[in-house]
């Protein structure tokens, strides 16, 4: 790493530091001061309180690195801008890109940690922080109710599959009281009824089955076709992935309601090869939120790139300046980035595009303007 590199580097470090710090202090005293009286409704000591919310600082950097990023960012160009540092680089020879490369690295970086941090560290922090809540309110040995799902249906359309659970449980994968229609390949319907299930070894164990089928196209009456204490139907490929995938995004797919960083890739794909034949607004809705997913996290490059023509033209600025900028940068993407969210789940807009839209237009904007500082 060059020597340039490295006082850059440094130069923004400890004001994003400063920034991310500022940013997770404030929230932590507005949300103890808001939610402080419910904590102690539901029992939790000290500990518990400081263990919940660095459960809650993972979901909480997602929000706040593009945002920081870009006040730390904008703070450092002002800064060589007012002591003439920038003018002097370029009068070496260094170009503008050149000069905005350990920039851009750190942007890269911190958009694969916010990609990371969505997909593989929020979901389970935050089903974590909702079971602390809840810790103390259970009497010995009961089940999590957040991971009881009720009257559960569950398509596999792919497969010709309808599940219909009592109840099942997030946690353990065992369903009761289920009831699972099918098509065998001959054309026949046939339904299982079992009081219990549990998935294990890959394959679906069923106890106190009965199966009904029926016995000709003609005839639509189900017969008993099979009574057993145990079943196992290894041609039963739903998983329990799948099924939590369902529980997730079944009951959200065409209505906005859900936050972006709130169902992973992985859930999103899983329901999409259950349901290969979306159409309308379930097809715009699903699409639309994994485009959304992919699009986040490079918000943290998009800032980079705006931020080099707001702090880079030289002269002495107020540091305000700064703030004002990054205040007013963020409220227009977000809002240009809710826009284009409800744009694509509606069909207005192409789902790919609704998603990509503030990264697109800032992005692409940003490029325009750097290539016309002086």
């Amino acid at each position: 790493m060059r020597l340039l590199d490295r006082y850059l580097l440094r130069g923004l470090l400890v004001p994003l530091g400063f920034c991310l710090s500022g940013f997770l202090v404030i929230w932590v005293a507005l949300d103890m001061f808001t939610n402080l009286s419910e904590l102690q409704a539901d029992k939790m000591t000290g500990l518990d309180v400081a263990e919940y919310y660095c459960l809650g600082i993972p979901e909480m950097m997602v929000l706040i690195l593009p945002v920081g990023l870009l006040l730390g960012l904008l703070f450092t160009l002002t800064q060589h801008a007012r002591h003439n540092e920038i003018t002097a680089m370029r009068a070496a020879g260094v170009s503008l890109w050149r000069m905005a490369a350990p920039y851009l690295a750190v942007g890269l970086g911190l958009s694969l940690m916010v990609f990371a941090l969505n997909e593989f560290v929020v979901p389970p922090a935050a089903d974590q922080a909702e079971e602390l809540r809840e810790r103390r309110l259970r009497p010995p040995g009961a089940v999590h109710e957040a991971d009881l799902v009720r009257n559960l249906l569950f398509k596999n359309t792919a497969k010709r599959r309808e599940w219909l659970i009592g109840q099942y449980n997030l946690e353990t994968s065992e369903l009761r009281q289920a009831q699972i229609g099918w098509v065998t390949p001959d054309g026949l319907l046939s339904r299982l009824f079992a009081d219990r299930g549990v998935f294990t070894n890959g394959s679906w164990i069923f106890y106190n089955v009965q199966v009904m089928q029926q016995t000709s196209v003609t005839n639509i009456t189900l017969s008993p076709a099979l009574v057993a204490d145990v079943l196992v139907k290894p041609e039963f490929t739903e998983t329990p992935d799948e099924i939590r995938s369902e529980v997730r995004i079944g009951g959200s797919v065409g209505v906005q309601r859900q936050k972006q960083a709130d169902v992973p890739i992985e859930d999103l794909l899983a329901y999409r090869r259950l349901h290969p034949k979306l159409t309308g607004k379930d097809h715009a809705w699903l699409f639309t939120k994994l485009h959304g997913r992919l699009a986040a996290p490079w918000t943290c490059l998009v800032v980079v790139l705006i931020a080099i023509p707001f702090g880079a033209p030289s002269g002495r600025r107020n540091v305000f300046v700064g703030v004002a900028s990054s205040i007013f940068i963020c409220f227009a993407y977000f809002v240009l980035q809710q826009l284009g969210l409800a744009l694509g789940t509606s069909g207005l807009l192409p789902p790919w595009l609704g998603a990509w839209l503030p990264n697109l237009v800032f992005g692409l904007s940003a490029v325009f303007m750097i290539s016309r500082v002086r």
